[in-house]
């Protein structure tokens, strides 16, 4: 078996058994040429059975030589452990080579985020007279209100929100649902946005039922929304760089500086690991760092 045939068997593995979007197999593919790239520039043929431990921390070397970021290296390793994983599990390689290989260690960016006031900010620094204007206050609240990372929200549809119960149902990463609260300030404009704005739109065929769609009636792209953000950031003069993520840093940290359970909130974020929220706990111990240095005798 060739290494095409390899690389096509774990494409297969990748969306049918990991459910992973088109894009996230396309890097995973990648990240597993770029080491047969290597092998081959180094004359050694690309034999699956035949690679080692020592292949691989040379490949490694390779790429720390080229001024690769840790994160970019971690995310390469990564793609390669899950192509041997594939390969193990297939039988079609008896050993592991990147069983004791380790990614490089990452420091922790803790996530930007926006005050309470700054949400407001934003969301006045809407222009209420266009016609998307009601669309766009939506937009916000939905995602600071929800937590919602972007491509969620530029799928979420009509027939994903249950009104009655408050909650909508989120299709996450690797198409994972998980059901979360709608605030009741997002449900309202959502609820006026489509059934006073949206309803006398032309709507693309196929676009039914997504919630919001740009002024040809087809559903919104990622990049509008981003475009959005900065523009809004720029009117309502926030100096910080902010994209629709930072909405969602926000959601999660104002939840925690709140003394929300951080089980719940990984829950809402659709986090699969515990680790991924406990970032947002800085501000509690920014705070708790404070109330050291201000009462305690030895600070």
């Amino acid at each position: 078996m060739n290494i095409q045939s390899y690389l096509k068997g774990f494409s297969t593995y990748l969306k049918l058994e990991r459910s992973l979007s088109k894009h996230s197999v396309a890097a995973y593919l990648s990240d597993v040429e770029k080491l047969f790239q290597f092998l081959a520039m180094q004359d050694q043929p690309p034999n699956i059975n035949q690679l080692k431990l020592t292949h691989l921390r040379a490949f490694i070397a390779w790429l720390n030589d080229l001024g690769m970021l840790a994160n970019t290296q971690a995310r390469i390793i990564s793609g390669i452990k899950a192509f041997f994983h594939y390969l193990l599990q297939e039988s079609l390689i008896t050993e592991d080579p990147t069983a004791l290989i380790e990614a490089p260690k990452l420091s922790r960016k803790l996530p930007d985020t926006l005050s309470f006031p700054e949400i407001n900010r934003l969301i006045a620094a809407i222009d209420a007279s266009k016609p998307e204007g009601m669309r766009n206050k939506a937009i916000i609240e939905m995602l600071y209100g929800c937590g919602l990372r972007v491509t969620e929200l530029v799928e979420l549809k009509i027939s994903n929100i249950y009104a009655e119960t408050e909650f909508i149902k989120v299709i996450g990463k690797g198409n994972k649902e998980r059901i979360v609260p709608i605030g009741s300030t997002a449900l309202k404009l959502t609820n006026i946005y489509i059934h006073e704005v949206r309803i006398h739109q032309h709507i693309k065929r196929g676009n039914e039922d997504y919630i919001f769609l740009n002024r040809f009636g087809a559903k919104l792209s990622r990049i509008s929304i981003f475009n959005l953000i900065k523009s809004l950031a720029v009117a309502a003069g926030i100096a910080k760089s902010i994209s629709p993520h930072t909405l969602r840093h926000s959601f999660a940290t104002h939840l925690i500086e709140g003394g929300a359970d951080l089980r719940a909130v990984q829950e809402m974020l659709g986090h699969a690991s515990i680790t991924t929220t406990e970032i947002y706990t800085h501000l509690d111990r920014d705070y708790l760092k404070s109330i050291i240095t201000q009462f305690h005798p030895r600070a």
